[in-house]
């Protein structure tokens, strides 16, 4: 569980650094809530981020985008059922692909494009409520780790683009190849240069 939780995680967080680089307006928008909720004389803290409403819509979208597993966990149908016109028999093992919910049009518009904005002033969460964006699963078997994995990829993009500049190569930013393993890893590793953009005093706390 472990293993798995550090792996969504990071894979997660990589994703989300690399779509809000190659995004210049997303990144603009990121910067400008984060300066102004936090400043530039400390960190960000963890109570910090109930305050950035683009921060959460743009980790939302990142969930919608690159979900950290393709299909959620199995399950089995207690009788049988129909599905979109689909007949599906009692007994029958299900996998739900979130990663197709994500790119599907009927669902989202311009569903291949990332664009946080889709997701402010918006009641959908991530938490299996809504069932076209379940990217910790839904119901008795949702995701165990999903309240720290929220956290944890929130904090993590925020402390990362709020205390440093980064520089990172167009082609790796613009190469969206991903690598199926335990998660859908980004197919070229982001490498970055990170420059500090607050009061050099920060640093040295």
């Amino acid at each position: 569980m472990f293993i798995a939780g550090t792996e969504t995680t990071s894979s997660t967080v990589e994703w989300g650094m690399t779509e809000i680089l190659r995004n210049p307006n997303v990144y603009k928008k990121v910067l400008m809530e984060l300066d102004q909720v936090v400043g530039n004389d400390r960190f960000v803290e963890e109570r910090d981020i109930s305050n950035l409403p683009y921060l959460q819509a743009a980790v939302k979208e990142v969930f919608r985008l690159h979900p950290a597993v393709p299909l959620i966990v199995p399950r089995r149908t207690n009788e049988a059922c129909e599905v979109s016109g689909y007949h599906i028999p009692k007994d029958c093992i299900v996998f739900v692909n979130v990663w197709g919910m994500a790119r599907d049009h009927t669902i989202w518009e311009e569903p291949c494009e990332f664009k946080p904005e889709r997701f402010i002033g918006s009641s959908v969460d991530v938490k299996g409520q809504d069932f076209n964006l379940m990217p910790f699963g839904t119901g008795k078997r949702i995701c165990v780790g999903m309240p720290l994995g929220q956290r944890m990829v929130h904090f993590y993009l925020a402390a990362l683009l709020h205390a440093f500049e980064w520089e990172c190569s167009l082609e790796i930013l613009d190469s969206l190849e991903e690598k199926v393993g335990l998660t859908i890893e980004k197919g070229k590793s982001l490498v970055g240069i990170p420059k500090p953009r607050l009061s050099p005093s920060v640093y040295l706390q």
